[in-house]
């Protein structure tokens, strides 16, 4: 069955840096697109970013525009968001998904940005 394990994230200090990792398993990586999201409590999942199948396009939302990047490695079927210049306002808790459904999420990371 589809899995989607994430790692990274944490506390870190306004202006600090994190990167997240989403390992992929149970369906053919290299052929989705994928996707991270947030979330506070209270509040709608927010889109944060996606990324085709094969890097061809790349959408983030303007909220982190400049400051946060989506990649991935088709190799090790694993799906990056590094966050830089990070604010408090992106604290929540980020979710990696495959794009075009919402069947699936990795189980979340919980980033604070704090000083």
């Amino acid at each position: 069955q589809v899995q989607l394990v994430q790692s990274g994230g944490g506390e870190v200090q306004p202006g600090g840096s994190l990167r997240l990792s989403c390992k992929a398993s149970g369906f053919t990586f290299s052929s989705k697109g994928m996707k991270w999201y947030r979330q506070v409590p209270g509040k709608e999942r927010e889109f944060v970013a996606t990324i085709s199948a094969h890097e061809d396009f790349v959408r983030v939302a303007d909220s982190v525009k400049g400051r946060f990047s989506i990649s991935r490695d088709n190799i090790q079927s694993t799906v990056y968001l590094q966050m830089n210049s990070l604010k408090p306002e992106d604290t929540a808790t980020y979710y990696c998904g495959i794009w075009g459904e919402d069947e699936n999420w990795g189980q979340g990371t919980q980033v604070t940005v704090s000083s």
